[in-house]
């Protein structure tokens, strides 16, 4: 082996070695499994979300006939759901942020959930005290 090419295979391992030991990044609009549990857990959270928010307006007597205790409950039980899927989706994850394991939307999906669930309890205090008081 000639001196030039035993520097230019010097001058390149470090560069190979530091490609192999990136993690494998997954193309942006490649589906994975990560990926599509977190958009499956997103859709009870959007759900939740949209429920909770107008049960709180019923139970606030801006619409309907004011009361929202079946919405509020089924905002809590869609946020929960999205919260629980989310961190699994969370603690599944191996790498982070593009490598496909879905846990940005693992993070949304908890964020989501936890919105729904205090837009849920949020009606149902005030449909209970709408009741009792």
């Amino acid at each position: 082996m000639s001196v030039h090419r035993l520097l230019a295979a010097a001058s390149t391992a470090p560069a190979a070695v530091h490609v192999l030991l990136q993690p494998d990044p997954v193309g942006s609009y490649v589906l994975t499994s990560g990926r599509l549990w977190s958009l499956v857990a997103a859709l009870p959270g959007l759900a939740g979300v949209i429920v909770g928010g107008l049960a709180l307006a019923r139970s606030a007597g801006r619409i309907g006939n004011g009361t929202g205790r079946r919405g509020a409950v089924a905002a809590l039980t869609a946020g929960v759901v999205c919260a629980l899927v989310g961190a699994l989706v969370v603690a599944a994850a191996k790498g982070g942020p593009g490598t496909g394991y879905g846990i940005v939307g693992g993070y949304l999906d908890l964020l989501l959930g936890l919105v729904a669930v205090t837009l849920g309890g949020l009606a149902l205090a005030r449909s209970r005290r709408r009741v009792t008081g």
